[in-house]
């Protein structure tokens, strides 16, 4: 197997060492050169031809997010950013401008901070490999801050009786800019919820829903144990952990939990889907994004069993397309669509157009 070939790019001696010492001990990956600012960056693009770079965001001279436009514009170049829990809103920023995935750095020295990343950027880092050529691209659109209906205002629908009362989407690598596509393509509030488990870890989905909400007109949230689940909200999963529903009084509520052993990614698609798919049966759409590996194969299989509705996004789009292939693959996916047109579909299956 070829080799994939990979520049650091830090102006931390100690963050550069420790980078490179991690990705030297995967097998199948080389560390080829790495630079302490933009500039150097891109001169060691040129005369390295990586395969990928890993990027962070605060340098010295030409800073990261400069670095990664040129780097996803000029040359279509895979980006994982590794940046610390602090600069959380700068790391979606930067997926919103082409990283690929983020890393969350080592906050200190310590072996066991090694250890904690090492995992997350193995997997990330060799996923490379299943990138199709010309697969990393930017946002389709700036999002826009949108104005939100005032509080306590009834959702756009009156009392009319529309077939779909949630909607649940999975979704993993290249997952954070497809959602912020497809909320800010709801231009008004619509009767229905919406649940996310995106892969991500502890500490960065709160600056993420807060994201999310300011180009939405839906209200987003990092859920909560005890939300309840309501029409025109918009609720995402903890990082590291997962999303199940319970009812209460006749009212859906969100309950948080720990995954299990057997859960391989997290928050995990599958158990959201299958607890979902218990409570809403056949008033459900559930959708597959972007995203690496086959979390959600099962979970829409219970969606589908219970008279669920399930979208997949497409090769076209999908930045990586292993889960929507995965699902695909189950024979239960009712309709394959690219991610500019998620939104309508749903809107179309729940009768709003």
């Amino acid at each position: 197997m070829k080799k994939v070939k990979v520049v650091v790019v830090d102006d931390s001696a100690f963050s550069r060492r420790s980078i490179t010492k991690m990705l030297e001990g995967i097998q199948d990956i080389e560390v080829v050169g790495y630079a302490v600012n933009g500039e150097e960056g891109i001169q060691k693009v040129i005369a390295l031809k990586p395969d990928l770079v890993t990027l962070d965001l605060e340098m010295p001279k030409m800073d990261g997010f400069t670095l990664l436009r040129i780097l996803t514009t000029r040359f279509s170049m895979p980006v994982i950013v590794i940046s610390a829990l602090s600069g959380a809103d700068k790391v979606f920023k930067a997926l919103e401008l082409g990283a690929l995935d983020f890393v969350p750095k080592p906050s200190s020295g310590a072996s066991k901070d090694l250890l904690m990343i090492r995992d997350d950027l193995e997997k990330k880092v060799l996923q490379v490999v299943n990138l199709k050529p010309g697969s990393v691209r930017r946002h389709p659109r700036p999002p826009v801050e949108r104005s939100k209906p005032p509080a306590g205002v009834q959702p756009v629908g009156g009392l009319l009786q529309h077939p779909i009362d949630i909607v649940a989407i999975g979704a993993s690598t290249g997952g954070p800019p497809a959602l912020q596509s497809i909320f800010s393509s709801f231009e008004k509030r619509y009767p229905f919820a919406v649940v996310v488990s995106q892969h991500m870890p502890a500490g960065f989905t709160h600056a993420f829903a807060e994201r999310l909400n300011r180009s939405s007109q839906f209200d987003v949230k990092e859920a909560e144990d005890g939300d309840a689940v309501l029409p025109g909200k918009i609720l995402i999963a903890p990082g590291g952990m997962n999303l199940v529903f319970e009812i209460h009084g006749g009212q859906v509520t969100a309950r948080v939990v720990k995954p299990t052993p057997r859960d391989r990614y997290v928050p995990s698609v599958d158990v959201m889907l299958e607890s979902c798919a218990s409570i809403y049966r056949s008033r459900m759409v559930a959708v597959i994004l972007t995203g690496m590996g086959n979390d959600g194969s099962l979970g829409v299989r219970a969606v589908k069993g219970q008279g669920g509705h399930v979208i997949a996004e497409s090769d076209e789009t999908a930045v990586v397309y292993g889960m929507p292939r995965e699902a695909l693959a189950t024979g239960v996916v009712d309709r394959v669509v690219p991610l500019h047109k998620v939104a309508r579909e749903i809107l179309l299956k729940g009768d709003f157009l």
